[in-house]
């Protein structure tokens, strides 16, 4: 599916209740998850420790911070839907946000977004998104939940 390029709150309200599509996968390797744990200080061995991930886990291998795989959400977002005519936009709100699969180390995931609803507060779009982050050649999803951006659009 091609991007949707989207440049107002009017061509927002569009969408309302329609799914917008699904982005590329993306790999999740082994750096990746290394550099996430540096910044975050969040050094468990699940992460990090491939031989003991594979003899001591279900997984087999190391698996992907759930919020790493929470923080690729703009980035993918990105990839289905360009916004633009911003003066910038906001990370609002994550609410029923729920786990459902860990992504083990080079897992390809991708995200599926529908817009929910758009509501203009007073000339700043809030727009809510259900997402589901997908883990490719699995039934079950990384995570699913609703998300809230801010776009603050140029007049």
């Amino acid at each position: 599916m091609s991007q949707l390029v989207i440049n107002t709150l009017e061509e927002l309200t569009q969408y309302e209740g329609k799914e917008m599509g699904v982005s590329d996968y993306h790999t999740i390797t082994q750096e990746q998850i290394s550099k996430f744990a540096d910044a975050t200080l969040d050094h468990q061995w699940i992460h990090l420790d491939a031989e003991r991930a594979k003899t001591e886990t279900p997984f087999g291998a190391t698996i992907a911070h759930g919020y790493l795989t929470v923080s690729l959400l703009p980035y993918l977002w990105t990839q289905i839907a360009s916004i633009r005519n911003l003066k910038m936009q906001v990370n609002y709100e994550i609410e029923s946000l729920r786990f459902n699969q860990a992504v083990t180390v080079n897992s390809r995931v991708r995200l599926r977004a529908k817009l929910l609803s758009v509501k203009n507060l007073r000339g700043i779009a809030k727009a809510s998104l259900e997402v589901t982050l997908e883990i490719e050649d699995s039934k079950k999803p990384a995570f699913t939940g609703i998300i809230t951006f801010l776009y603050h659009f140029n007049d």
